[in-house]
């Protein structure tokens, strides 16, 4: 099996998240970079010093280790398994109808954030926004205001590194608020143990619910499909949002500089997506957020009636995050409609059955000899005992001997070894660089 030591061994090795963390740790030897194939991506630097070892201990592409307390008598003991540490499921939505209307869902993770500034006195919001000349590109925001934390609203299903930005929350005055993936909440767990003023400076940390990160090239190819001729014609991109669950909706300015927009529904879009998720996505264990204090997702126990208003699944993962929920509601920032754990299973009812096909996914790669990331504490062969069929657990093996050949795992990914590698699409094309391999897709999409 292949032996991973070092940042350069997790690129090369198919496991990068592209979360960032290593570019904040050890920033005189990493950058990122957005190669359009794959995601945002560490390069080492011109004259780069020797590794330290402080990135790699904090990368979350290696693995995810769980070391909450499991004799807490608060948890809720019966998800645990399944579901990692779990204080409290409900369904709620942004008080605020702006806030409540722009956000993906119900607008919780906004409103959240705006009662920390606002109510806590946090020093500022650490997340992802759009990058304002490339809006098919993501950037790291440190957002003081609602007027910045609106404007960033709304999923983003594109590459991004809120972790290579730490510093704004490590050198800030006061606490701060995280805002990430759960490889990047993961990230920043394992990160603390290494930097005290990271620990002290993050009052809170909030993941969203992820079914994974498509690359550039998944973004520029529908772009174009839908009318854009190049990437730099396109004016504006949301994923989601206004309104629930949202549309596509892009805007763009055809050759002669008329401008147009498209729309698509959030499924028919993200089915598009979801087909040039990076590959350590298809290996992750974590994809409800269970290092954040409070996670947020999609209530999609139900169907959703047309012009329905948004809703949010708030899941506190923590007692911190207990606090917070609870404190949040009663000074007014959020409206719980339903309070009950079942919400969480019943909301991602196939989530059980993959965690259980991870471990024949991960059983089969290191027979094969490929990388794959080391998980502890979690549950993974009761669930492919239990949750999946005979023809479920065939399809779990021989899937995955099939995806090692046609994502060529046992090759190493050629490295992005200089500032070159950033993201420069042709002028007249849906990507730039290599083609995207094709991924091949027995796994649900769990709509987050």
């Amino acid at each position: 099996m292949q032996k991973i030591k070092t940042i350069e061994d997790v690129r090369a090795s198919h496991l990068c998240t592209g979360c960032g963390a290593c570019a904040s740790l050890e920033p005189q030897r990493f950058a990122m970079a957005d190669v359009t194939a794959e995601g945002r991506r560490p390069f080492v630097v011109d004259n780069a010093p020797a590794a330290t070892g402080q990135a790699f201990a904090a990368c979350p592409g290696v693995g995810l280790q769980h070391d909450y307390d499991v004799q807490d008598s608060a948890l809720l003991k019966s998800l645990a398994p399944a579901w990692g540490p779990v204080y409290r499921v409900v369904e709620g939505h942004a008080c605020d109808p702006v806030i409540r209307f722009s956000g993906s869902s119900g607008g919780a993770a906004t409103a959240l954030a705006l009662f920390c500034l606002e109510k806590r006195h946090m020093h500022g919001v650490l997340h992802t926004a759009a990058e304002p000349q490339k809006p098919y590109l993501n950037r790291t925001q440190f957002s003081r205001n609602r007027t910045d934390l609106l404007a960033a609203s709304g999923s983003r299903y594109a590459p991004s590194s809120p972790c290579e930005q730490w510093q704004s929350i490590a050198e800030a005055a006061g606490p701060c608020l995280f805002i990430g993936k759960p490889c990047d909440v993961a990230a920043l767990r394992r990160a603390q143990k290494q930097s005290p003023a990271l620990k002290n400076n993050t009052g809170l940390a909030i993941a969203f619910f992820c079914a994974g990160v498509p690359n550039t090239d998944a973004t520029l190819q529908l772009a174009r499909q839908q009318g854009a001729p190049n990437p730099q014609s396109i004016l504006n991109l949301r994923y989601r949002g206004n309104g629930w669950p949202g549309n596509w909706s892009l805007f763009y300015s055809d050759r002669d500089g008329r401008e147009h927009s498209s729309r698509m529904t959030y499924g028919d879009s993200w089915a598009f997506l979801q087909k040039q998720r990076q590959w350590r996505c298809y290996v992750c264990a974590d994809h409800t957020g269970e290092f954040a204090d409070i996670a947020v997702g999609d209530p999609w126990y139900r169907p959703i009636k047309p012009g329905e208003m948004g809703s949010s699944l708030i899941v506190a993962r923590s007692r911190r995050g207990l606090e917070f929920l609870r404190d949040a509601v009663d000074a007014g920032y959020l409206q719980l409609t339903d309070d009950d754990p079942t919400l969480l299973p019943r909301s991602q009812p196939d989530l059980v059955a993959m965690r259980g096909n991870l471990w024949a996914r991960l059983a089969v790669m290191r027979l094969f000899g490929a990388a794959t990331p080391n998980y502890s504490g979690f549950a993974f062969f009761r669930f492919w005992r239990t949750e999946l069929d005979l023809a479920g657990k065939l399809r779990s093996i021989f899937g995955t001997v099939k995806r090692i050949f046609t994502k060529k795992l046992l090759r190493p990914v050629p490295a992005a070894a200089s500032a070159k590698a950033v993201h420069t699409p042709p002028a007249d094309g849906a990507g730039g660089g290599t083609e995207p391999s094709k991924i091949i897709t027995d796994e649900v999409d769990t709509h987050v």
